[in-house]
């Protein structure tokens, strides 16, 4: 597929009939000119030397490049290519909790909302450090393999939901494994892990997990999202009820959440209405070692101004060295003869 990337500058090749329309009227008059000086054959017997022919090969070379050189600021665009690229930061993986007891609403709208916006935050600030995004309720799924295309995770993010899990819960401990695993095996860039949960199940495997994925140079660090206090969890406009008919109130768990990342060296922070604490995480982050990253790019389309550029400056080299009159010492090689 062809295109070009910045197609309004195409508009600029309207200057080309404009050139082509001033060099013929200034052609017409250095003729008519002459023509006033003398009588036009007594003038070519004055002037051996001098060429038509040359001065207008040397505007066309001269409009020809200014052409290509529109042509090549348009930056044309054709196939494909892969492309590596290599830049400094850390992998970080989001480990994001979307069981039901995220949809209660100590926090505005919800709990799960308020995540999606602050991650959606997260990934447009970033530049060159890794991302990935594991989601887990009753069970644990990669949503988004380590990646650095960070307009595909926003969009990811931008889909959580209770539904991408079909069994509901908290399988802390799981989550973590699976998230441990999702990083590359390759380089030597840090590694962190960002657990957003409200912490509520008391996962026996989560603090041994934790420990595993410390042993690996992985650190967690943990958002608790809620309150001690609890919220009721509404699905539908209904509230959620137990056996005995008693609403259920998801409470913040966040001494589990301090073991988990105090056990890898990382760090705990409770998130508010007015502060989720993705900035203070984020900052601890920038401290841990920056290691080489190195990526395969798609780019869609490879650029082609640079043969047109090049061409153009050879038609202007060209262009210069064409002298407007015949040099007399070689004139029995003249190919410009009128």
């Amino acid at each position: 597929m062809f295109r070009f990337a910045h197609p309004h500058i195409l508009w600029a090749l309207l200057i080309i009939p404009v050139m082509v329309v001033v060099l013929i009227i200034i052609g017409r008059m250095r003729r008519h000119a002459l023509r006033r000086f003398g009588n036009p054959a007594l003038l070519k017997e004055l002037m051996p030397d001098r060429s038509t022919t040359r001065t207008a090969i040397k505007s066309t070379l001269f409009i020809l490049s200014v052409a290509l050189l529109i042509l090549a600021a348009a930056r044309p665009q054709f196939g494909s290519k892969l492309r590596e690229e290599r830049a400094e930061g850390v992998e970080m993986m989001l480990v994001v909790d979307v069981s039901n007891s995220m949809l209660a609403e100590d926090f505005a709208p919800n709990r799960l909302e308020r995540t999606r916006y602050a991650i959606d935050r997260l990934f447009s600030s970033l530049k060159q450090d890794r991302v990935g995004l594991v989601v887990f309720a009753g069970e644990a799924k990669v949503q988004l393999p380590i990646t650095t295309d960070y307009r595909m995770a926003r969009s990811f993010a931008k889909r959580l939901s209770p539904d991408l899990v079909s069994v509901q819960g908290t399988e802390l401990g799981q989550a973590i494994s699976l998230a441990a695993l999702s990083f590359s095996q390759e380089g030597d860039a840090g590694r962190a892990m960002i657990l957003i949960t409200d912490g509520e199940a008391h996962d026996a495997v989560a603090l041994e997990a934790a420990r595993r994925a410390a042993e690996q140079g992985i650190r967690i660090f943990a958002i608790g999202i809620g309150t001690p206090e609890g919220a009721p969890i509404r699905i539908n406009g209904e509230f959620i009820k137990d056996e005995r008919d008693e609403m259920v109130v998801s409470r913040l768990n966040e001494q589990m959440l301090t073991d988990i990342a105090q056990a890898t060296g990382g760090a705990y922070v409770r998130a508010s209405n007015a502060a989720f604490g993705l900035e203070e995480i984020v900052a601890e982050i920038n401290k841990i070692e920056r290691g080489e990253l190195t990526s395969q790019r798609f780019d869609e389309y490879d650029e082609q101004f640079t043969w047109l550029v090049a061409i153009a400056f050879a038609l202007l080299l060209l262009e210069a060295l064409l002298l407007d009159r015949r040099n007399p010492r070689l004139r029995r090689f003249n190919i410009f003869r009128t």
